[in-house]
């Protein structure tokens, strides 16, 4: 599949970050990547609603072990942006889970590797696979925001492979939604980063023939400014993430829908 989008060049490196850590991981035995997005705050001083949407990994590696602490998180509805061929090869969450399976594949082009370069950077190559990602994807992520808004969900979790790319934009568009500032977002975006070892262990252990194979700087980097810049470049293409969802089929009533859900009066 080609794709039609073409990033901008002029995405801007100078943007810094500084943020106060909030720590909103829960730890699984071999889910690395799982977090609150409750805790945050907006632009106007509220909190983003604790124990209501979480980010994740994939969930099919939580074990009986993880049976405990993941139900007593009360999550009602799973949402996986995972592809097909994924799903079949890697399974769904576990079914002692009991919860609502919800399948929403972000339909985009599988990416180039080839074309990422010293030179081009972790950052800016990101931001254009998630700035392609949005152009190719918009139903889809229109959608899954959409269920976020919908109280009969209950406490929801959004997850793909990593936790990373898919899921770094669906949180990123929802908390812009929310109001809370890019900085904000980008920390927890860069937040990533830190279950890379831990996953990286894991896979050294579970798959021990797989160790000599290289992995890219990009697959396991989540550097804020990717993030950043990829809200820039929306930005300049819509003027606004909320006019890029509506265009892409969100209901403007539904941001407000999504604020009373996910803020705390």
């Amino acid at each position: 599949m080609r794709s039609r989008y073409t990033a901008p060049r002029d995405l801007d490196y100078g943007i810094g970050v500084t943020t106060t850590p909030v720590e909103r991981s829960i730890a699984f035995a071999a889910v690395f990547n799982f977090r609150d997005l409750g805790g945050l705050t907006t632009v106007d001083g509220r909190t983003v609603r604790r124990r209501t949407v979480y980010r994740s990994d994939t969930l099919s590696r939580l074990g009986a072990e993880d049976r405990d602490a993941f139900t007593a998180l009360g999550i009602r509805t799973v949402i996986d942006l995972r592809r097909p061929a994924e799903v079949a090869s890697m399974g769904r969450v576990p079914e002692w889970t009991r919860v609502v399976w919800r399948h929403n594949h972000l339909e985009h082009p599988l990416w180039d590797h080839s074309t990422y370069t010293a030179e081009i950077g972790v950052p800016r190559w990101l931001a254009e696979r998630y700035l392609e990602l949005a152009y190719h994807g918009r139903a889809d992520i229109a959608r899954v925001i959409g269920m976020l808004t919908d109280d009969d969900h209950g406490p929801t979790v959004v997850h793909c492979v990593a936790g990373k790319d898919r899921t770094g934009l669906i949180v990123a568009l929802t908390l812009d939604l929310l109001g809370v500032p890019d900085e904000q977002i980008a920390y927890d975006y860069a937040l990533t980063e830190r279950s890379a070892p831990m996953f990286s262990q894991w896979v050294r252990t579970a798959f021990p023939n797989e160790n000599d194979v290289a992995t890219p700087p990009f697959f396991t980097y989540t550097p804020a400014e990717a993030m950043l810049m990829t809200l820039q470049g929306l930005r300049r293409h819509h003027g606004s993430v909320t006019e890029y969802l509506v265009s892409a089929g969100l209901h403007r009533d539904r941001v407000a829908r999504l604020r009373d859900r996910l803020l705390e009066a």
